[in-house]
């Protein structure tokens, strides 16, 4: 990596941790900068405006630190119900850069920003439809393979499971770690009960 690339890495970063603690809006450029230790010039030079810079983060540290992991264990054990139950859980429970407090930063952003600005609403859409074709793809093929009634809409399931993720880290914000173990028992329910 460039010496260029290494600093537009750094700043990138240091406004994704800024931003995902305050919000969007509420984070100055002249915070990021003092964070950094880098000029307004070097930042321009890697950004143009805080729009590019906030698009940067969606696409370069939140797609790819966030898709891998959502889909990581959806076909670990070849248990469709268990799967998609270990994915919720290590999204809640596990994942390392993800706080309780903060909530997810996908999902803050969605609140924050989507209604506002559709670079940021297509941006944020990806991920989402990304990891619902794969929740999607986990489920008809456990449908293909006998393991879950092919009555069950693929479709449904996924929007119902990533609409439930981004309620439950907002409600974690306000209750704390328990709102996830409550919501994982219930979650449990609702995927045991899948035929």
């Amino acid at each position: 990596m460039s010496k260029a690339q290494e600093t537009r890495m750094m700043i990138l970063r240091q406004a994704f941790g800024l931003i995902y603690r305050q919000g969007y809006q509420a984070t100055s450029i002249d915070e990021i900068i003092a964070g950094t230790e880098v000029t307004k010039g070097a930042l321009f030079y890697h950004f143009s405006n805080k729009e590019e810079l906030g698009l940067a983060i969606i696409n370069e540290i939140m797609y790819p630190g966030l898709i891998p992991y959502m889909g990581a264990s959806l076909n670990r054990t070849g248990d469709i119900r268990k799967d998609l139950y270990e994915m919720m859980r290590n999204l809640l429970l596990k994942a390392p850069f993800i706080k309780v407090e903060y909530g997810c930063p996908a999902v803050n952003l969605i609140d924050e920003m989507a209604p506002l600005n559709p670079a940021f609403r297509q941006a944020l859409t990806r991920i989402i439809k990304e990891w619902q074709a794969s929740i999607e793809a986990a489920i008809v093929k456990a449908q293909t393979e006998g393991k879950l009634d092919a009555a069950h809409d693929p479709k449904v399931i996924a929007m119902y499971i990533t609409a439930n993720y981004g309620g439950v880290r907002n409600m974690g914000k306000v209750f704390g770690p328990e709102a996830y173990t409550s919501f994982l028992k219930g979650f449990k329910t609702y995927i045991d009960s899948l035929d």
